[in-house]
């Protein structure tokens, strides 16, 4: 099982917020790091705090090609991936009646649709080592359902419910799945919600405030590290007290 030093990763979305941090997090423990978002600017913004073994490639992780892109880029610049940190996303608030086709299709292709292309990118070259470590970025919203983010909710839910079908049929191959499930945190994309949304969100939380996305970061070092190798087909939360399980 590797070390945080040993592993080649995989980092989507990692243009800011959680998957910034978490990008930043690994490169800081030794990791190779490719860091993918949907903004070449903000991939390559990402990659200039990380140091020499980093590169960053634009891609939308609901396109096959461009998943087959980012995973081809890795192999060729640092190796096969032996980390896959699935954490692009996006948010829409809505009330569920004005809810659009296409709103739907595109949440669910960003979040569940890229989790299931990544994952089955990565999956082969794993399988073959007997190692590997996926770590899907889900949110306490996919646990408890939230208000107005019918969608959202919906899609995040079903990155928990791949986690664990996946982890039942690839962890005796030595691969380990699991999930991180946050609530709410300050990132730009949380940000964008109603001021109303999340004040009344804050006032619900046992700890009264949201977190920062280095509290998740910290949270998928330690899934990707053999002191989480017990760890499987697991959903921790980092939500500042809005689900207890």
């Amino acid at each position: 099982m590797k070390a945080l030093n040993e592993h080649t990763a995989i980092v989507t979305g990692a243009g800011s917020g959680i998957g910034r941090a978490v990008a930043v997090r690994l490169a800081r423990e030794g990791a190779a790091v490719v860091a993918n978002d949907l903004s070449a600017a903000a991939a390559s913004a990402t990659v200039a705090a990380l140091g020499p073994r980093a590169r960053a490639v634009q891609g939308d992780v609901a396109l096959p090609e461009d998943v087959e892109r980012i995973f081809a880029l890795c192999e060729r610049e640092l190796g096969p991936c032996t980390l896959l940190v699935n954490n692009a996303g996006i948010v829409h608030q809505a009330a569920f009646e004005t809810l659009t086709v296409a709103d739907w299709d595109r949440m669910i292709a960003v979040h569940l649709r890229g989790n299931f292309l990544c994952a089955r990118r990565a999956i082969a070259a794993m399988l073959a080592a007997k190692d590997g470590v996926i770590v899907n970025i889900a949110s306490q919203l996919g646990q408890i359902g939230g208000v107005e983010l019918c969608h959202y909710s919906a899609a995040k839910a079903g990155i928990i419910g791949l986690t664990k079908a996946l982890a039942r049929e690839v962890s005796v191959h030595g691969v380990r799945v699991n999930a991180v499930a946050p609530g709410p945190i300050n990132t730009e994309l949380v940000k964008r919600l109603s001021p109303d949304w999340r004040a009344a969100k804050a006032a619900q939380l046992p700890l009264g405030s949201f977190g920062e996305p280095e509290d998740v970061a910290d949270t998928v070092a330690f899934l990707a590290s053999p002191q989480a190798r017990l760890y499987v087909g697991q959903t921790l939360g980092p939500n500042s007290g809005d689900v207890m399980l």
